[in-house]
């Protein structure tokens, strides 16, 4: 058995970060655990057209500057190195392949056992492991009865498969914009969404959005009850309006059912379709918490801020909205870690 001052579960961004913060906060033995090979969190499993919507200057975590020119927009593979840059910097000790079982909370310790079944203690937990690794999928009348392929946008990487075809992308986010517009250029590709697609210009009166979001604080703002109702836009410098008008893929409201072999839409048409892609966002998981009392009814953690309020010396990072507007981004992750590492430091507990 080890002990660790603090313990990060997880070691995607937002565990990276808390573990770079942590040692100024009193906390000098550090232990994240991570279930992948490697650290670096979901992003080398996205699809790999993947574009950032925020600046290389606006991508970066605590200590470490995201490379290159800082105007541009890095890919996903930039991102993934410059994730496992900041790892090997860190200072704490990373195990990868070390997937959490089960935490439990007794005489003031908190005890972690491994699926492999090696048991770790230490006086505080951070859950960093997100909601990327949950894929949701909204359950759709017909599903069960279709006879096409039907996958999430977490499986998908590149339009190659689908040449040909007739596919339907289901989601209004920014990267149901950017499947739709890179199928468009080899499948017959229409994007159903519940709502028209709201569109936020990238670089308005010529500055970044970014800069105006840090310029004005709103990027920081308290204010998740009013962006809890904002719905979904996706930032746009026209080149993905351009890009959906030049390859035809047209958007429509959701349709009511699926068939052996296609889609039923609003009007009642019938259309044969092949592929269906959802890119319906992700749902919060933490299954190595089930039984210890932090989480509601639906599974999600009882917190205010990123700290528990079930249970002393835990906390959570990376959840969208969990503070501000950028809470679950690489540049808003190490905001939320220092402020949830002052609440556990070891002089407060």
């Amino acid at each position: 058995m080890e002990h660790a001052d603090l313990l990060v579960i997880g070691a995607g961004q937002s565990g990276l970060a808390t573990a770079v913060l942590a040692p100024r906060h009193g906390f000098t033995r550090v232990l994240v655990l991570e279930a992948a090979e490697k650290p670096g969190g979901s992003w080398s499993r996205y699809y790999d057209s993947l574009t950032l919507f925020s600046p290389a200057r606006y991508s970066s975590l605590p200590g470490m500057r995201f490379p290159g020119d800082p105007d541009r927009y890095p890919r996903r593979d930039e991102v993934v190195n410059y994730l496992r840059d900041y790892a090997r910097r860190v200072p704490a000790d990373i195990r990868t392949s070390t997937s959490v079982a089960s935490t439990r909370h007794q005489d003031g310790m908190w005890s972690v056992l491994a699926e492999d079944g090696r048991e770790f203690t230490a006086g505080a937990v951070i859950a960093a492991t997100g909601d990327y690794g949950t894929p949701f999928t909204p359950d759709v009348p017909g599903r069960e009865d279709f006879g096409g392929r039907v996958l999430h946008a977490a499986d998908y990487r590149s339009p190659d498969a689908f040449a040909g075809q007739r596919v339907v992308v289901v989601g209004g986010g920014n990267s149901a914009i950017q499947i739709a517009a890179e199928l468009g250029t080899l499948a017959d590709t229409t994007l159903a969404s519940r709502r028209p697609i709201g569109w936020i210009p990238q670089r308005p009166l010529g500055r970044d959005l970014h800069w105006w979001l840090k310029r004005t604080r709103l990027d920081v703002a308290s204010i998740r009850p009013l962006l809890a109702k904002v719905p979904v836009s996706v930032i746009d410098d026209g080149s993905y309006r351009t890009a959906l008008e030049r390859y035809g893929v047209d958007r429509r409201d959701m349709f009511s059912r699926l068939t052996t072999d296609g889609v039923v839409w609003g009007d009642g048409a019938k259309e044969a379709v092949d592929v269906l892609v959802f890119a319906t966002g992700y749902r919060l998981s933490f299954p190595y918490l089930t039984g210890s009392g932090t989480l509601d009814e639906t599974g999600a953690p009882r917190h205010r801020d990123g700290v528990s309020t079930a249970a002393p010396g835990l906390g959570f990072v990376g959840m969208e909205l969990q503070r501000s507007f950028s809470s679950k981004t690489l540049r808003g992750v190490g905001r939320d870690a220092d402020y949830l590492l002052q609440r556990l430091a070891p002089a407060r507990r």
